[in-house]
């Protein structure tokens, strides 16, 4: 193991990480918030731990093997997210224990968006900032490890592009490079966040607003400004927006990118998983109007058609913002059964390659293909099925390693769910609390319906584990309890 070169890598990143410090400093010497000299300090000490991290080590440069990879991807996100809490903890307003601030921190760089936070709406300019900008930077790295770096270890849910979609997105790379795919994963990235800010401006917000709030809307974060979330805005137009932003972040980049390159839209018509994922929303959506409609939950038939599609998408793609104003009924008090199946539709998740969270859309999709053909052979036990994709069909270990991967899911969800209850938590509240820390949407139901300031801190730290699992795709935080990853 190259111990000595993964420090240096790590220290570089530390160092880029203390960068990161200096916008929300900036934003608070614009509004006089008063907050801004906790990130400065931060800035200070994340640059010189980085410098001694990397200084040592500086001239340790050799290729690096699958074992080196895993451990850089689970530490990127450990040690970032840890290093993130830094300005968290010196804060003054607001005054948060290790565990709030480790929590606040790793929900934001995964992009969970699950808050310890109450009273966000009085908090200083430069927290808040800081907040939507830790879920952007997050969502950026989520896309470059989903669509780089983790086919090139093997275990990407971007390895299933290979048996069907041609041109660039067929490679476990989309160019040659990985510094070249990250560039153009960061311009399509950058491009629509912009957009999505200039959207929402020309909607109705303030342009502070309308930038941090494309930051979480484009890495599907979910954190807002402001305590009521989208809420706050009381604006159908400004939610429909959302909606649509949504809804693009949640598709896999690198079908942008394919889109983009060849200046035609078929790409997407002609993506398995993209047809799934639409028609997995409009299943939803439509449900949840019937029910809104039929219990009279909204005044008129289009606030509950404009609440069933926001939440319905909300949820459904791991954002988990909330679009009701004051006084409205939240999704969490929603009759029936409609909560929880809105949890269910978190386990789906967003496509492989996007910002979404979740098992992935194509994963299910093959879980379901799987499952007809188990049911064809026991009516024909002596023919041969095959699992296609479009038109080609996928050899069997693909297929092993889905099922590998669910039960390896469903096998962290339930030791997490049992520390929960042997914390104290009740099992409606434990059950939602590890599928929106897991499936990285952020709000569940019961005691954590709307933050998670009320639960232990063991029951915290629980859920940060939670968090990496879900954002890591389980395999690549599993692999490292194995004897075997640390064998010679």
């Amino acid at each position: 193991m190259q111990f000595k070169n993964i420090i240096r890598i790590l220290g570089l990143l530390v160092a880029l990480l203390s960068v990161t410090m200096l916008p929300p400093a900036f934003i608070s010497l614009l509004y006089r918030d008063g907050g801004g000299v906790s990130f400065l300090m931060s800035f200070i000490f994340c640059l010189i731990a980085g410098l001694l991290f990397w200084y040592p080590y500086r001239a340790e440069k050799s290729d690096l093997r699958a074992r080196e990879g895993f451990l850089i991807v689970v530490l990127f996100w450990t040690v970032l997210a840890s290093f993130s809490a830094v300005p968290l903890l010196l804060l003054d307003e607001p005054n948060l224990s290790v565990a709030d601030a480790f929590f606040e921190s790793f929900s934001g760089l995964t992009t969970t968006g699950a808050t310890i936070l109450t009273q966000i709406d009085g908090l200083p300019h430069a927290v808040l900032w800081y907040r939507q900008q830790l879920q952007w930077l997050g969502g950026m790295g989520i896309i470059v490890l989903a669509v780089a770096i983790l086919p090139m270890l093997g275990i990407g849910g971007m390895q299933l592009y290979r048996a069907e979609t041609p041109g660039p997105v067929k490679d476990s790379k989309m160019t040659p490079r990985i510094a070249d795919t990250a560039k153009h994963l960061w311009l399509i990235y950058v491009t629509l966040t912009f957009a999505c800010a200039m959207s929402y401006w020309a909607a109705g917000m303030n342009l502070f607003d309308a930038i941090c709030h494309s930051f979480s809307t484009i890495a599907i974060g979910g954190f807002s400004t402001h305590d009521l979330s989208m809420g706050y805005f009381n604006s159908p137009l400004i939610n429909f927006i959302c909606v649509f932003f949504l809804l693009v972040a949640g598709v896999n980049f690198a079908l942008h990118f394919a889109v983009v390159n060849s200046r035609s839209l078929r790409s997407y018509f002609y993506d398995s998983e993209f047809k799934a994922f639409l028609s997995i929303q409009l299943v939803l959506i439509l449900l949840c109007f019937i029910v809104l409609t039929s219990f009279n939950v909204y005044q008129s038939g289009f606030d509950n058609f404009e609440q069933a599609l926001f939440h319905a998408v909300s949820i459904s793609t791991t954002a988990g913002f909330s679009g009701t104003s004051s006084g409205e009924v939240t999704f969490s008090n929603w009759p029936t059964l409609l909560p929880i199946l809105l949890i269910f539709s978190s386990f789906i998740g967003g496509c492989a390659g996007s910002t979404g969270g979740g098992m992935k859309v194509i994963r299910v999709v093959l879980l379901y293909l799987q499952g007809v053909r188990e049911l064809n052979k026991l009516v024909h036990p002596k023919a041969v099925f095959t699992i296609k994709l479009g038109k080609k069909a996928l050899p069997n270990r693909v297929v092993e390693a889905i099922w590998g991967f669910f039960s390896a899911y469903a096998a962290v969800f339930v030791f997490c769910m049992l520390l929960l209850l042997a914390a104290g938590m009740d099992e409606y509240s434990a059950f939602t609390a590890v599928a929106a820390c897991l499936n990285n949407l952020g709000p569940g139901l019961g005691q954590v319906a709307a933050n998670f300031a009320e639960i232990n801190d063991f029951s915290k730290w629980v859920l940060v584990v939670a968090m990496l699992f879900g954002r890591l795709e389980i395999f690549t935080l599993l692999v490292l309890f194995t004897p075997a990853f640390w064998k010679t």
